[in-house]
Order: C-alpha cells, then structure tokens, then sequence
C-alpha cells in the first residue's frame, strides 16, 4: 500500500530471510527504497532503542503497528499452554510494541506537525471472544490507546487509526482459502486503505462491518445469550477440532 503510493518502507521483524525477501518484492515492483530491521519484538525492550537508532534521522510520515500475536488454538483461561509465557508475550508484542513504537515515531510528526498512525486492533476485541480472552483484551487495550492518542495530538495534524478487521486468511489465522468473509491480506489492505482519511476506528473491510453490526447491535439485547451459546460454542469447537475430538469439515 504505502510503496505503491511512492513512500519509501522500512520493514521491520524478527525474520531477516521473510524481510529480505518481502524488500526485493517491493524494489522490484516500485522505485522505492526500503530498509529491515531485524528484532524480535518477544524480547526485553532493549531492542526499541536499537530501532531508534536506525530510523532517528528519517521523516516518518506513515506508521503502521501491526506486530501481533495470537492464541495457536482457542483455549479456557486456565489451560493456556506455558501460560506465564504466553502472556508475557501478548503483552510484548500486541500492547508494548504498539506504544514503543508510538512513541518513537510520534515525537518527530508532532514536530513536523503532520503524520498518520495506523494500529492494527481486531474485532474480538469489540465483540464477545470467549477462549481467546487474553488475546482480545490485548486488542481492547490497542483500541483505547489509539483513541486517545488521537485526540491527544489532533491539533498537532496527527492522524490516528485503529483498524479492528474479523478474520483475513493469514499464516496467524490458519485459514487457508480465503473467502467473501475471510479476505486474502491483499484484498484486506486494498480495502483497509480506502478508510485512513474516512474513519477513525474501523474494521477496515465491509463484510466485517456487517459482521459487527449483526453481532454488536441487531443481536446486542442478546448478547449475553450470543456470547454462551453461538460465539462460545464456536470457539469450543474450534478449541476441540484441534485436540482433535472432532473430525475435520
């Protein structure tokens, strides 16, 4: 999105054979440049001060914090595996990251009194998300910030957005057809894109919208009953067809 609109990327993630390959990808396909940063965002917060370093000097006009984790099977509070772990790592990667990062690239928009920021939330954390609490309370977190960040430097010609899509058919997601409901990440973003300067909080994508509206307001008398017996339910499944209990479909 942002080398086909003429920006120079810098890519940062923790596997420098998947950022080499994706900066060729770009080079190839645009005039642009691109930078790689190699970290792994699980770790101390050491290595925030190492991106500093790289990208101090650079104008930063278009962040996008989308460093992410999830759960690798829906799964009840307490029998989440290496659960200390694991929640240090959510906590690592879906909040600390997107406040470090915003932190290092906001000072210089404040200045420069311009700059987008773009945070990548997720639906479950507007909607009822039994088995994957730990995960969707993250994204909640992602919500808030982004919010008030928003109206904390709007005078400053800040742009905040909070993207919360439902499920794209990615590697995190397991999916792998996509479909109408379950998008490609390419058909995702084309879309995503469309609503920088339109919305501030949105899923980025139509079906998703419908998705929400259906759960969130036709349904939101119910959603107690939604929760327990139709999001529950699903998750349960899923949970099962993974240790699998059930065949697959």
């Amino acid at each position: 999105m942002l080398a086909k609109k003429g920006l120079n990327v810098v890519l940062i993630g923790r596997s420098q054979l998947k950022l080499q390959k994706v900066a060729e990808r770009i080079e190839r396909e645009s005039s642009i440049q691109t930078q790689i940063i190699c970290v792994d965002f699980k770790n101390s917060i050491d290595i925030y001060e190492k991106i500093e370093k790289q990208i101090n000097n650079l104008d930063i006009g278009v962040l996008v914090n989308n460093i992410g984790i999830s759960y690798s099977n829906p799964e009840y509070f307490l029998q989440i595996p290496n659960h200390e772990q694991f929640v240090s790592d959510i906590i690592s990667c879906n909040i600390l990251s997107t406040v470090q990062m915003t932190k290092i690239c906001l000072y210089g928009m404040a200045q420069r009194k311009r700059g987008i920021i773009i945070n990548l939330s997720s639906m479950s954390a507007q909607i009822p998300s039994p088995l994957l609490s730990v995960y969707a309370a993250s994204k909640a977190f992602v919500d808030k910030f982004s919010a008030d960040i928003a109206t904390e430097y709007q005078k400053q010609g800040i742009i905040v957005q909070c993207l919360a899509p439902g499920t794209v058919a990615t590697n995190m997601t397991k999916i792998r057809k996509a479909t109408w409901m379950a998008p490609t990440p390419e058909k995702y973003v084309a879309s995503a894109s469309r609503t920088v300067l339109v919305a501030a909080n949105t899923t980025g994508y139509f079906p998703h919208d419908l998705m929400k509206f259906v759960i969130n307001d036709v349904a939101g008398l119910f959603t107690s009953l939604l929760s327990k017996h139709i999001v529950f339910r699903r998750m349960k499944f899923l949970r099962e067809r993974a240790m699998g209990k059930v065949g697959q479909v």
